[in-house]
């Protein structure tokens, strides 16, 4: 079975890793320019892992370039995976492999579609996320599912454990999932329309406190968009206050709280801005 990986970030470096550490090898590896989206959260470069390995790398501008798609039609690689990838896989690049490209997604599909998967699991008070590996397709997060990793959810999650928790869910799933496609023993699953779910990206504006509304929502929101991420915020006296941690608490206390109709949240980890 003849494998291609794009990536240009930790995680998919790590989920290279992974590949490795179930049997699997890979016949070209796909990265961008080394002056390209150096600011990138997670970028990493992969040459060191692609040299121990073989591993021929090829570094490009964007993944739908010509000389990528000749690449895998003259190497013949039967699978593409592409992981930790922001520019979009068309039509062309999709038919280059002759069994397609793999991605994976952080939600349960079709459950959640789209962006800002981190945020929402938790701002919808779900129970449980997880991550997908699936057939890319020219959907959104639409083609069909080889497997999927659950994380269960409580209310005490952030994103910062939640984020982790969805790097390590990446790993697992890569591990699991290699020796079948190894060993071409890979079943996909259609994905079951009527449960589809689309989320919508998220801005830094999106982060304001409903000091109106619940405190069940606020604390959720609040959990939702700390670290990595800009940050829940409200105004007091005019001035804004970024709320990175907060619990619900019976009655205000000396420091910081917030007051709402159902309930009061004391604000433990906060900057005024």
């Amino acid at each position: 079975m003849k494998l291609a990986f794009v990536t240009c970030v930790q995680l998919g470096l790590s989920c290279m890793e992974a590949l490795y550490e179930a049997g699997g090898e890979l016949v070209q590896a796909f990265t961008l320019e080394d002056d390209r989206a150096v600011n990138k959260s997670g970028r990493v470069y992969i040459d060191k892992f692609c040299k121990e390995h073989s591993i021929d790398l090829f570094k490009l501008n964007h993944v739908n370039d010509q000389e990528v798609i000749n690449i895998i039609k003259e190497k013949e690689i039967d699978w593409l995976f592409i992981i930790g990838w922001s520019q979009i896989a068309g039509k062309e690049l999709l038919d280059a492999p002759k069994k397609g490209v793999l991605g994976m997604h952080p939600t349960l599909l079709p459950v959640g579609r789209g962006r800002a998967a981190i945020p929402w699991a938790i701002i919808k008070g779900l129970e449980e996320t997880g991550v997908t590996l699936f057939k890319l397709d020219e959907g959104v997060d639409t083609g069909p599912i080889l497997d999927q990793q659950v994380i269960k959810l409580d209310d005490e999650m952030d994103s910062s454990k939640l984020y982790d928790l969805v790097d390590h869910a990446h790993i697992q799933l890569m591990s699991k999932v290699t020796p079948h496609i190894l060993q071409d023993t890979v079943e996909m699953k259609v994905q079951d329309e009527s449960k589809a779910t689309e989320w919508y990206g998220r801005k830094p504006e999106d982060g304001a406190i409903d000091l109106n509304g619940s405190v069940v929502d606020a604390d959720r929101l609040i959990r939702a968009v700390t670290s990595p991420y800009p940050g829940a915020f409200t105004f007091i006296d005019n001035e804004k206050y970024v709320i990175w941690r907060a619990q619900k608490v019976d009655k205000p206390t000396s420091n910081l709280c917030l007051e709402f109709s159902d309930g009061v949240l004391e604000c433990l980890n906060w900057e005024k801005v």
